[in-house]
């Protein structure tokens, strides 16, 4: 590790000692910080994967039911069916603050009624497999929902963990290792010089005496 180019003198070394100091506990605090970020990360990543399994089963049945009622009813019937939406969905997004980072918190507004009850359609043209794949879709919402504000989160936690990383292994691998390498060379280069001042002043009195 390459030492700091400064002139080694007491001024200097109680200058670096101070830097030192500031860049110890900056490591410790971006430390504890990144520490806490992968603990919560962890949990939001347990929460993503546990909600994800779960929409990817849910819709998975739906469209399993909706390609048999397809198969047997007028696709005609179908694409004027689905071709309007029967809802819209509105979405407030605030942040929160979770260790310097801002994570959304989304505020999903649609209509309740229509996740407990479907599309209004006649009963004529349909059969028991379409009812059951729009009843799937419509409940499956919520969690679609959720699942969207999590992973975004998750996102977003993943590149501060990788920032403070950086940040981190700046600190304890390359700006602290080089000021104590810099003081030490400081200290040296004193007594060095102490020494060889007494050196001097012995030799003075010798000639003297």
């Amino acid at each position: 590790m390459a030492r700091l180019n400064v002139n080694p003198t007491r001024m200097e070394l109680t200058r670096l000692k101070k830097q030192l100091g500031t860049a110890s506990r900056g490591h410790k605090l971006l430390k504890d910080k990144q520490d806490e970020l992968i603990r919560q990360f962890i949990l939001l990543v347990r929460k993503n994967n546990q909600l994800r399994i779960e929409v990817e089963e849910e819709l998975t049945g739906a469209l399993s039911s909706f390609v048999l009622a397809s198969s047997t009813l007028n696709e005609a019937f179908i694409e004027e069916l689905v071709s309007i939406p029967a809802s819209e969905v509105a979405v407030d997004v605030i942040e929160k603050n979770v260790m310097s980072v801002a994570v959304p918190i989304m505020n999903f507004h649609y209509d309740e009624e229509i996740v407990e009850s479907p599309l209004n359609y006649g009963y004529l043209n349909s059969n028991a497999e379409l009812d059951v794949s729009f009843d799937k879709i419509s409940s499956i919402l919520p969690k679609l929902l959720e699942l969207a504000e999590v992973e975004k989160t998750c996102q977003l936690m993943a590149e501060e963990i990788e920032k403070t990383r950086r940040r981190v292994n700046a600190l304890e691998y390359m700006t602290i290792p080089q000021l104590e390498e810099t003081i030490y060379y400081i200290k040296m280069k004193l007594e060095e010089n102490e020494r060889g001042e007494i050196t001097r002043l012995i030799k003075i009195k010798d000639m003297g005496s």
